[in-house]
C-alpha cells in the first residue's frame, strides 16, 4: 500500500511536471507571441476580454501548473527526508502508542529510490537500539516498525522464562572477542498499562485485548478482567528504553523462527541483515517469529512524534496526548 502511494505520487508529480515545463517553455511563449501580434495587428487597441481569450490556459493545463510545485516539493520530502507513518498497533508500546504519528528521517540509513527501495546512496546503517520502519520480509507492501536489537555476525539468545536478552557480538578474526553479555535490566514493576478484555455482545467476553494507561482511563478499567502488565527498563548499548512484559505468561519456543544449525530462541544474525524486537515483548511479532530484516527493507529511522491522538486500535480518537509530541527512544 505504501509503495502504491509512492508509485501514484511519482507518476503524478511527472506527469504534471512535463505539463508545467511544456507550458512553460512552449505554450506560454506562443501565448504571448499570439497577444503580441493582435496588438500590432490592432495597433494596441486590442479589446481586454480578446486578450484575455488568447492567454488563458485550458482548465487542465492550469491546474497542472499550480499543483506540480506541491507535488514536488510533497515528493522529495516524502521520499528523501521525512516520512509520516501511524502506529497501528501496540508491539512498540510503552515507547510508542497507538494514535502517535512519527516522523521517519528516510536519509538515516541511505537515498533510496522511492518505488524499488534501491539504495542509491549509502548514508549509515542501522544501530542498535535504533528504532526503524521497515518493508516485512514476508510482505514487503507491509511497513513494520521495531526496535534494532541484532547487528549482523551477533548471536541473540532469548530467554523465555527471564524474558531477557542475551548478545554476543560479532567478532572479527584476531581480534579481542566480547564474551556473552545479558542486557542491562532493571527489577521488573508492576505498569500503569493495564491489559484486559471487555464484554461483548451475548454476554461473552470479547477476546481483543485493551491497554489502558490507567492515570488517565482508570474509570474505563473497572469492570474489565484482566492483569496489570510488568515494565522493566533495558539497555541497549548506550540507550536506555523501557520495555512491557505480561506476568507469568510464557511463550512457546515451538512458535519462534528456527534457524538452521542454531539452538531454540538462539539466532545468529547474517551478514547484512538485523535481528528486530519490539518493546512490548508479550504483544509483538518480530525476529523471533519469522526471522531476520535484509538492509535493504530498511526505510528509515524513527525520530520523533509530531501528533499523539488518544485511541484504541480500529476505534475513533478521543482526545489529544499533547504531553507524548516530541523526541522518542
Amino acid at each position: 500500500m505504501a509503495n502504491m502511494f509512492a508509485l501514484i505520487l511519482a507518476v503524478a508529480t511527472l506527469l504534471t511536471g512535463i505539463i508545467w515545463c511544456l507550458d512553460r517553455f512552449k505554450w506560454a511563449p506562443a501565448r504571448r507571441i499570439k497577444i503580441e501580434a493582435i496588438r500590432l495587428e490592432t495597433d494596441g487597441k486590442a479589446n481586454g476580454q480578446a486578450l484575455a481569450n488568447v492567454a488563458r490556459q485550458p482548465g487542465w493545463i492550469e491546474t497542472s501548473v499550480s499543483i506540480f510545485p506541491v507535488l514536488a516539493v510533497v515528493f522529495i520530502l516524502r521520499s528523501f527526508i521525512y516520512e509520516p507513518f501511524q502506529i497501528p498497533s501496540g508491539s512498540m508500546m510503552p515507547t510508542l502508542l497507538i494514535g502517535d504519528f512519527i516522523l521517519v528521517e528516510k536519509y538515516a540509513y541511505g537515498v533510496k529510490d522511492p518505488i524499488t527501495m534501491t539504495t542509491l546512496v549509502k548514508t549509515g546503517t542501522p544501530q542498535r537500539g535504533d528504532i526503524a520502519v521497515f518493508k516485512y520480509p514476508l510482505d514487503k507492501n507491509v511497513d513494520y516498525i521495531k526496535r534494532v536489537v541484532g547487528l549482523p555476525g551477533d548471536t541473540i539468545h532469548y530467554d523465555v522464562s527471564t524474558k531477557m536478552v542475551t548478545i554476543t557480538p560479532a567478532c572479527p578474526t584476531n581480534k579481542d572477542c566480547q564474551p556473552a553479555a545479558t542486557l542491562e535490566y532493571t527489577p521488573l514493576e508492576k505498569s500503569s498499562w493495564f491489559m484486559g478484555f471487555e464484554p461483548a455482545e451475548g454476554g461473552n467476553r470479547q477476546m481483543a485485548t485493551r491497554f489502558l494507561d490507567t492515570k488517565t482511563e482508570a474509570e474505563r478499567a473497572k469492570g474489565m478482567r484482566g492483569i496489570f502488565m510488568g515494565e522493566r527498563n533495558e539497555k541497549l548499548g548506550d540507550k536506555l528504553h523501557q520495555t512491557l512484559v505480561i506476568p507469568g505468561a510464557g511463550s512457546s519456543v515451538d512458535e519462534y523462527y528456527q534457524q538452521a544449525g542454531s539452538s531454540a530462541a538462539t539466532w545468529i544474525v547474517p551478514q547484512g541483515q538485523y535481528f528486530m524486537m519490539g518493546d512490548n515483548r508479550d504483544n509483538s511479532a518480530d525476529s523471533r517469529y519469522w526471522g531476520f530484516v535484509p538492509e535493504e527493507n530498511f526505510v528509515g529511522k524513527a525520530t520523533g512524534i509530531w501528533m499523539s491522538f488518544e485511541k484504541q486500535e480500529g476505534e475513533w480518537p478521543t482526545g489529544v496526548r499533547f504531553s507524548r509530541i516530541g523526541g522518542i527512544h
